[in-house]
């Protein structure tokens, strides 16, 4: 097959949970024998750097970046406002990606054009007046989700019937382009159950975020176990859940445990954040091997209150055989059974309870990273994954 890739965002390189999904999609279809030609946005937050891409993936995917202006805008803000459009997909359009697509579907056919979430849908009109391609998105996040959740947590009486605004909106957008694509490859069962619920009778199926089982060796260092958080902070549901487990969370924990020890490591770490002086904590930006950081550990925390989809770096860590300590929320859309596969905690209170039994029982923490191991290696192991892919792609053809 001849697929193209429209990403939102450089899949290369593949650095946080969005990247890593992209990516992990690319190469799995490559490694089926598939061609794939990745066209995706650059902006000033997330530039597609071509001389920093292996020459391999580049010479593969023959990838390009367009340039996009997302940079928010007060005065458009306010005039989506007014006319109901959505300023958080609108402001992924530009008539320059718009141009190199009429310039590349004029040149190329494809099979497949496979959508990397919402941002990029404002391109169908163009991909369906120059290609019959049958297009399919790939939804990573359900967006009105997260700005319910957000919404719900919101103490600021201006800022959450905006939210709540957003989130009609947002789910309003998502219903319309249900109906304007040929599929969905949701990456949880959660989400296309809430797909499902707008009435579409487009196709839609479950596509989990997907491993290689060999790039995540399981590993035990030794010590007492180091508890650790690792994630991108600009993205607002991480920056919530770390400023909540910091202000009611950890103060309790290590006033009963004085030696107990948490690290925290992300893209764009505030900055009052690494200045502050925590009992027992140890802050830091972006980590050049974030393999080697979970290896090195022991217990990850997911304080997750607001976020939807699959939280691609659980996955990672259970892989490793970490135990991770999580909200059901951030649990989200992977198979498991509390207690045996990873520990939930949805409150202050629960939280430290359970970080108070993996540092007291550090025997069960490591088993339970074993187990979650083995249910990685057994459901979420990559070539499987773009097998059911390919076969979604395969049956929409044949429409």
């Amino acid at each position: 097959m001849r697929i193209l890739q429209l990403c939102n965002k450089p899949p290369y390189p593949p650095i946080d949970g969005g990247t890593k999904a992209m990516h992990n999609i690319t190469r799995g279809l490559l490694d089926a024998g598939h061609r794939v030609k990745v066209v995706c946005i650059s902006t000033a937050k997330h530039p597609l750097k071509v001389n920093a891409v292996p020459d391999d993936f580049r010479a593969s995917t023959g990838i390009e970046g367009v340039f996009v202006d997302t940079a928010l805008n007060i005065v458009d803000a306010f005039t989506d406002l007014v006319t109901a459009d959505n300023y958080n997909i609108s402001r992924f359009f530009s008539p320059d990606m718009d141009i190199r697509l009429i310039q590349l579907l004029s040149q190329e056919q494809f099979d497949i054009i496979h959508l990397e979430s919402l941002f990029v849908t404002p391109y169908i009109p163009t991909l369906r007046r120059y290609s019959n391609a049958p297009i399919v998105l790939r939804s990573h996040n359900l967006e009105h989700v997260i700005q319910e959740r957000i919404a719900q947590g919101e103490r600021n009486l201006l800022k959450k019937p905006y939210r709540k605004f957003l989130a009609r909106q947002l789910k309003q957008f998502e219903a319309e382009v249900l109906q304007r694509v040929d599929g969905v490859a949701a990456i949880t069962a959660s989400d296309a159950a809430h797909m499902q619920e707008h009435g579409s009778k487009t196709p839609i199926v479950t596509i989990p975020f997907g491993i290689w089982p060999e790039d995540y060796p399981v590993t035990q260092p030794p010590g007492p176990p180091v508890l650790f958080h690792l994630g991108s902070m600009d993205w607002m549901p991480n920056e919530e859940g770390v400023r909540w487990l910091l202000r009611t969370v950890w103060p309790r924990v290590i006033q009963k445990h004085p030696q107990a020890r948490l690290h925290l490591a992300g893209n764009r770490m505030p900055k009052d954040l690494i200045r502050q002086r925590l009992a027992g904590t140890t802050v830091r930006g972006r980590v050049p091997d974030a393999n080697e950081y979970i290896a090195s550990r022991h217990v990850m925390l997911v304080p997750l209150f607001s976020a939807g989809g699959m939280r691609v770096k659980i996955i990672e860590g259970m892989a490793m055989g970490k135990c991770v300590i999580s909200t059901s929320i951030g649990a989200e859309g992977i198979e498991h059974v509390p207690g045996r596969h990873l520990l939930i905690a949805d409150n202050a209170n629960a939280f430290v309870q359970q970080i108070d039994k993996v540092l007291a029982d550090p025997d069960t923490a490591e088993q339970i990273g074993l187990n979650a191991a083995k249910l990685v290696r057994s459901k979420y192991a990559n070539p499987a994954i773009i097998g059911d892919l390919v076969a979604f792609y395969t049956k929409l053809l044949r429409k």
